[in-house]
């Protein structure tokens, strides 16, 4: 009896194994299945993407000048160039800068910024709203220029960014202020800057009522605006102090750079 038992026991041992094995084999045939169906997507998608940029290249090459010189019509290309990884600003050489001219166009828009920028620089400490950048660089433009908008400039600021020059784009309410100075800015600052967009001003009981903080902290961000020059202090304000954002306090730098700024824009 016992002999059966042990001989049916290693009967049920040998089908377990077979059982085992088979479904292994089966398993290895799923995945190199599963493998090359991974492999003809991949290839689809690579032949699909590369008529997608044949499209997209005769399409740049057809509507050129409307690209160059329509600002809506050349943010839909940007990105229309986006959802394939395409960037047509990420050099001043190849067919993109051949074709439509964009890599000196961004190019000559930065240098735009930075003279704006440097001139304004006295007035505002190193922060002005995109808003108001974007009516000085077309004063600057003339009548006669290739037109440009907000995102024109947006989109410059970041490759002046990679320079690390300093620049910076901040979200302050609805718009952005545009950091031109190589401050160190850090949350705590970014929030003040938002409470005092409606104003141009704000106050150390208006930061402890509005953000709970502590006098201490709220004093030490006020301080470090007014040492990088991007807060004006008003110590004869009725009830208490008030510290200006000269960038948010936009009457006071509304008129146009004057030629003794400009020259103090020339590096």
């Amino acid at each position: 009896m016992t002999l059966v038992l042990r001989a049916a026991g290693m009967h049920r041992r040998g089908v377990g194994a077979g059982a085992i094995a088979k479904k292994k084999l089966a398993e290895a045939k799923y995945k190199e299945r599963g493998t090359v169906l991974a492999e003809d997507q991949l290839a689809q998608m690579s032949k699909q993407l590369d008529m997608f940029k044949t499209n997209l290249e005769e399409f740049a090459s057809k509507h050129k000048q409307e690209i160059r010189k329509n600002p809506q019509f050349r943010v839909q290309f940007q990105d229309m160039c986006a959802t394939i990884g395409v960037d047509p600003l990420a050099s001043g050489k190849g067919f993109w800068s051949e074709m439509l001219g964009v890599g000196d166009f961004y190019y000559e828009l930065g240098v735009q910024i930075i003279e704006v920028c440097l001139a304004l620089k006295h007035r505002n400490g190193g922060l002005i709203t995109l808003e108001e950048l974007h009516q000085q660089v077309l004063k600057g433009r003339g009548k006669f220029a290739q037109d440009v908008s907000q995102d024109d400039l947006i989109r410059a600021i970041k490759k002046l960014k990679i320079l690390g020059s300093g620049f910076g784009i901040i979200p302050v309410g609805g718009t952005y202020l545009i950091q031109s100075v190589p401050a160190e800015l850090n949350m705590d600052h970014t929030v003040v800057l938002q409470l005092a967009e409606k104003k141009g001003y704000v106050t150390v009981s208006e930061i402890r009522s509005s953000l709970k903080w502590e006098v201490e902290r709220a004093k030490q961000v006020l301080e470090h605006l007014l040492k990088e020059g991007m807060a004006w202090l008003d110590a004869q304000a009725p009830e208490e102090s008030q510290y200006w954002l000269p960038a948010l306090f936009t009457e006071l730098y509304s008129q146009e750079i004057t030629p003794e700024e400009a020259k103090e824009a020339i590096p």
